[in-house]
């Protein structure tokens, strides 16, 4: 497995596991199974797992300023409250639910929530990129991608990374912190879409940023984690017991552990070979990550 140890952080199997986000005050690692329909959490020092049900498929999490959770769902943006276990609806997605939901997401370092969509029939690229600030919901482009994933900002604030999974390209973009807008999309790195070639390795799903500022990026499909300079050069790879690796954070006290949330609902004779599909993995690493910055209200 690349020379590094892959551990079972959580033995739940979850259906499309998603969107892990480290909770430093709890010291307790959050993400949600969209297909599940749930919320989970884990405790890793006490190894307590809680979960919540939801009526509407949750994909992307963040810390709230306010304390709790933010939750971008089909039905939009909530609030989630892990004590009462309250879910409340903040702002209402900006898009057609039969066909869009929101999927990736992550918040800057002044506070806004930017999560993109999947535009679910996959028969054009109509997919968009929205940011929640203060409470309203502000488009910020339109079109060009099917499935918005892999977003994750530089140390600077400088650049935001961003993943298209459909086309199985990751670009960056000039990003002004203090209006919320990018510029300049650049490519950062294109991965083949030929996936009956020999050594095929996947298609870049959801990432995390280290505190170098190097892109840890999923590969879905691939069976591996890939770490990225800015530039797109491959610095390192991980291994994986899985298939299909669908997004990345890094956690624990010294943000040094990479906890990778994974798909179990596959093919059965992918399961009877890959039996930790499904489950939240984790894998100590040689850089530290950082703290995701918290929603704003």
């Amino acid at each position: 497995m690349s020379g590094y140890q892959i551990d079972v952080a959580c033995e739940a199997t979850m259906t499309v596991g998603e969107s892990p986000l480290w909770a430093p005050g709890e010291q307790a690692l959050y993400w949600v199974d969209i297909e599940g329909f749930a919320i989970h959490r884990l405790h890793p020092e006490s190894g307590r797992h809680d979960q919540w049900p939801v009526e509407s498929e949750a994909a992307a999490l963040a810390l709230a300023a306010r304390g709790g959770l933010m939750v971008a769902q089909r039905r939009g943006f909530s609030h989630f409250d892990p004590a009462s276990g309250a879910l409340t609806l903040v702002a209402e997605a900006p898009y057609d639910q039969s066909t869009t939901r929101f999927n990736d997401g992550k918040c800057d370092a002044a506070g806004r929530f930017w999560c993109g969509t999947i535009y679910e029939p996959r028969d054009k690229p109509a997919a968009e990129m929205f940011v929640l600030e203060r409470g309203k919901i502000r488009k910020v482009w339109s079109g060009g991608m099917v499935n918005s994933n892999g977003l994750g900002f530089s140390p600077d604030g400088k650049t935001m990374f961003h993943a298209e999974t459909a086309s199985h390209r990751v670009t960056r973009f000039a990003f002004d912190l203090l209006a919320g807008v990018v510029s300049d999309e650049r490519d950062v790195r294109r991965f083949s879409t030929d996936k009956s070639a020999a050594g095929y390795g996947g298609r870049p799903d959801g990432a995390a940023v280290d505190s170098e500022g190097n892109y840890w990026v999923a590969m879905f499909e691939g069976g591996r984690i890939l770490k990225l300079s800015p530039l797109g050069d491959q610095l390192d790879e991980i291994r994986l017991p899985v298939r299909c690796p669908t997004m990345v954070a890094f956690g624990g006290a010294d943000l040094r552990t990479l906890y990778i949330t994974t798909v179990g609902k596959r093919p059965a004779d992918e399961l009877a070979a890959l039996p930790l599909s499904g489950k939240v993995l984790s894998v100590r690493v040689p850089v530290t990550g950082r703290a995701e910055p918290a929603y704003v209200d």
